[in-house]
């Protein structure tokens, strides 16, 4: 090994030049993205003065999701990473604009495009994703991972606070300006990445290109054809079953956290809303360290390790913030608990992508993602909805711990079922 081969495997994927700037882009989208994600409902519940209109909102933007999502992931894999997020982000801030003309009366606007962008939202998170591999080397996949773990929380600290600003000050029509901006900004950098081709690309065994021309109905079977193969190798390879089971397990008790959590901060610590908003914004400052701290645990675990060890930790600190309320309910412990959290939650994710990343070909990246990105979406939403019908049965300390278990239990699956696969052919 020579010291230049180790000094580059040393230094941050942020010194290369092209994983900077689309590292940068993410940061400046997904900030935009968390200002509209604020202000939407709270321009919902405004203007039509019912938590049902703020709620719709976010319905509509998980219902295109799930219907499509996995779908759309075919698309990425047929499409130039680069170009797709491109075009994707400038239409997506173009179609941002009729929001513009969103009012009390014309709340069909607000829902159309809250659905239209979710469905955006899904092309360009798995082509980003998709590209992260032609960018950084093998070695330091799971680091350049873990920064975009950094960008996606430290976008979530600023844009939240921004959001709500923002709205306040100047309204609906300033927040899409400045979240069509961001789109902007976006598509102007990462015309400028440059990323590798995949082996598989060059040596021209999946060019999207050889199939232009062809008729609509051939199209849509290949495509309905490349769909299935990306969920046949799902369900051929254990380690992508492992990863989708995960995947499943901890959407119901994220589902469930995002029902329940409210009425804990509310019933059992005596907090209002404020005291909630700010003890799950701290949360981006854990997942801001978490991603730091996984960039390390990269460089002497596997991603095994990560997985496994950061769901166990994760569901323990889980079962410790819902049982503490008997002994202290004072707001400062409980952000710092949730801050706590934010730093294994990112770990498990970095794992999880990682392992994704190194076990798919390039050619079938986008659709896996996009699979098991389908898959949590539906398990947030049976969350949601036994959260919802459990939220008034009385204590919901025993459900919340049965929420800390699902996490415990994919701790336990994640050491046992992906056991000698920290390093994937």
């Amino acid at each position: 090994m020579t010291a230049t081969a180790s000094a580059q495997r040393s230094r941050s994927p942020l010194f290369r030049r092209d994983f900077a700037l689309i590292w940068t882009a993410g940061l400046v989208s997904d900030t935009g993205d968390w200002l509209l994600m604020i202000a939407l409902p709270l321009f919902a519940l405004s203007v039509t003065g019912s938590a049902l209109g703020a709620s719709t909102v976010f319905l509509v933007e998980l219902v295109p999701m799930l219907l499509v999502g996995s779908f759309l992931g075919v698309l990425v894999d047929r499409w130039d990473h680069r170009r797709t997020i491109v075009v994707v982000a400038l239409l997506q801030g173009v179609l941002l604009l009729p929001l513009l003309a969103a009012s009390a009366d014309r709340m069909g606007i607000v829902y159309a495009v809250a659905a239209v962008e979710a469905v955006l939202g899904a092309i360009i998170n798995p082509a980003r994703q998709a590209m992260i591999p032609r960018l950084v080397g093998r070695d330091q996949l799971a680091r350049g991972n873990a920064l975009v773990a950094v960008s996606d929380n430290l976008a979530r600290l600023v844009g939240s606070p921004l959001g709500g600003l923002s709205f306040a000050l100047w309204g609906l029509p300033g927040v899409v300006i400045a979240d069509a901006v961001s789109y902007l900004v976006t598509a102007l950098l990462v015309s400028f990445v440059r990323p590798n081709r995949p082996a598989d690309a060059a040596a021209g065994t999946d060019d999207p290109a050889a199939h232009d021309g062809e008729p609509a109905a051939a199209a849509e079977r290949r495509i309905l054809r490349e769909w299935m193969d990306g969920l046949a190798l799902i369900a051929r390879s254990a380690t992508l079953r492992t990863i989708a089971l995960l995947s499943a397990l901890g959407g119901v008790a994220q589902g469930l956290f995002l029902v329940l959590f409210l009425v804990y901060v509310t019933q059992n610590l005596g907090a209002g809303d404020t005291g909630a908003g700010i003890i799950r914004g701290v949360q981006a400052i854990g997942g801001v360290l978490g991603g730091l701290v996984a960039g390390l645990l990269a460089r002497r675990f596997g991603p095994r390790s990560m997985i496994g060890g950061g769901y166990l930790l994760f569901g323990l600190l889980s079962l410790l913030t819902w049982n503490l309320a008997p002994f202290t309910t004072a707001l400062w412990v409980y952000a710092g608990l949730f801050i706590a959290m934010g730093i294994p939650g990112v770990t498990t994710a970095t794992g999880e992508i990682t392992l994704v990343q190194t076990a798919v070909p390039p050619k079938a990246l986008g659709r896996v993602i996009a699979a098991i990105t389908t898959v949590d979406g539906a398990a947030q939403a049976v969350g949601l909805l036994v959260g919802g019908l459990l939220a008034d049965s009385g204590d919901i300390v025993p459900i919340l711990d049965v929420q800390a278990s699902l996490y415990l239990l994919c701790g336990v699956i994640g050491i046992i079922a992906l056991r000698d696969r920290s390093r994937l052919p």
